[in-house]
């Protein structure tokens, strides 16, 4: 492990910590002290995020000391113990958290493909699990809700958690009339959390913009802030649901489970009990098999953009259950965004210039209209498409394309990393509204199939879903699902 990995974990807790634990202090300076504060305060949240931050960085410092007086061979040693070490420290504050915050850090736990695998192997426990609240607790959220405990309302229930996020948690329970349901419960007081995260972020982003100054934190932040509000009204994500649940009805790779109306509210979501093994296990399956679900993931997130012009921008792996032959089941639909008929056309545009019909120049007016990047800033045609083109690069190509753990890296370094080639133009590129949600495709999903070393011909299955394309069927998935589409009139 090189110097540079380790200097990168050990500033994962001040990427996440202490640029939240700066913008507080900031602040502080703008007001008086508030006085004593209780332990869910939002100075409390930030002082637990600054303490990671500081350990981190505290303990790379030691480590290094330790790491220059010993033999090569116990170098490795010592670098394992401090990358696990610094990893669990990470992982324990931001599970504790709850929030935006653990959002945060389980987005860290996919997006990176260069930390090493014991590490991300710790973070992954973000993926899926959290810290529970009680049984009693939980019960008693659903007694405020529905008006009656859960042993009432349900035939069978169980007080031990399947699952626990950022924002809340899920049981598994039995109706009176027989059906196998999960009930998510909201994490009371979460949405005083996810307040306060959202306070610090945008002060976050604030300092961001003299990174990068061509970008416009303040509609960025409006953007994630309605976004991650929505997530906090279930009775939002029921009505997400059930749009994505219609228009999937009896599919045969894409399963949405059933919402339960009578036995949710805006804190309490009941739906159908789904089947499925989780990411970690699919990650086992062959090759084949992967390249499958892969396939069934890109159809989902393209399918619904263009024929729902909806797009859940939580492509996160405890969101997906898998079984045999491509089929997979979505949950959670907290985080939707809605996309107008004008939007779309401009990700077409974008498409038919870097993709269908090469035009540097088209596309360059083409992001300048969009609010992308800057008028009249000193590069080239050729240079804006080569930097733009990486997110395209395996549409260029009318054959089989590997996604790699590579290209998820280079993604996210594009997005980031201003010691690059692509420095200065990443200094003035924006993030309109519109692509904030969006953007999720590369920096989540597209890293998830780096996992997989997807494989497949991506172009041809993206004429398949582009509305002004309308391809033949280019996969025996893809002919399955024109004759289930033709016969549901879809």
């Amino acid at each position: 492990m090189t110097a540079v990995n380790l200097r990168r974990l050990a500033l994962i807790g001040g990427a996440t910590a202490g640029a939240v634990a700066a913008a507080t202090t900031i602040a502080r300076r703008r007001r008086p002290s508030p006085g004593p504060v209780s332990h869910h305060s939002s100075t409390a949240r930030n002082a637990r995020l600054a303490a990671v931050g500081a350990r981190a960085g505290g303990g790379f410092a030691v480590h290094q000391a330790r790491r220059a007086f010993a033999s090569a061979e116990r170098r490795g040693t010592l670098d394992t113990e401090f990358e696990i070490r610094t990893a669990e420290q990470v992982t324990e504050a931001l599970g504790q958290m709850k929030g935006a915050m653990m959002k945060l850090g389980q987005m860290l736990s996919y997006l990176d493909q260069g930390l090493p695998e014991h590490v991300r192997t710790a973070l992954a426990e973000l993926q899926q699990d959290a810290p529970p609240m009680s049984g009693e607790l939980a019960a008693q959220a659903i007694t405020d809700e529905l008006g009656a405990p859960p042993d009432r309302l349900f035939a069978e229930w169980d007080p031990v958690p399947i699952a626990s996020a950022s924002i809340g948690q899920v049981h598994r329970a039995m109706t009176h009339d027989g059906r196998a349901v999960a009930v998510k419960v909201q994490y009371p007081g979460v949405d005083r959390a996810v307040s306060s995260d959202l306070d610090s972020l945008g002060l976050v982003f604030a300092g961001m913009g003299q990174l990068f100054p061509g970008l416009d934190h303040r509609s960025l932040v409006d953007e994630l802030r309605t976004r991650l509000v929505e997530e906090l009204d279930y009775e939002k994500e029921a009505a997400n649901q059930r749009l994505f649940a219609d228009h999937y009805r009896d599919h045969p790779f894409i399963e949405v489970p059933a919402v339960l109306d009578e036995l949710s509210t805006a804190r309490v979501l009941t739906t159908e009990l789904a089947e499925g093994v989780s990411w970690s296990e699919m990650l086992t399956w062959s090759q084949d098999e992967k390249n499958l679900a892969a396939e069934t993931l890109y159809r989902f997130a393209f399918g619904s953009l263009y024929r729902l012009l909806a797009f859940n921008g939580d492509p996160h792996p405890g969101n997906y259950l898998f079984r045999p032959g491509g089929q997979v089941t979505f949950l959670d639909f907290g985080l939707v965004k809605h996309f107008t008929p004008e939007e779309l056309s401009e990700f077409e545009e974008m498409i038919r210039w870097m993709v269908a019909e090469p035009d540097p120049a088209r596309f360059r007016r083409t992001i300048e209209r969009i609010g992308l990047l800057k008028p009249d800033q000193p590069f080239s045609d050729e240079l804006i498409m080569d930097y733009f083109g990486h997110f395209y690069e395996f549409l260029l190509v009318d054959g089989d394309c590997t996604i790699t753990a590579e290209y998820s890296s280079e993604t996210v370094r594009r997005f980031f990393d201003q010691r690059g080639p692509y420095g200065e133009i990443m200094k003035t590129v924006n993030l309109p509204p519109s692509f904030v949600v969006i953007n999720r495709i590369n920096l989540g999903l597209y890293a998830l199939f780096g996992e997989l070393n997807a494989t497949g011909n991506w172009r041809r299955l993206a004429e398949e879903l582009w509305p002004w394309e309308d391809g033949p069927p280019s996969t025996p998935m893809g002919t399955v699902i024109r004759a289930w589409a033709v016969a549901h009139h879809r």
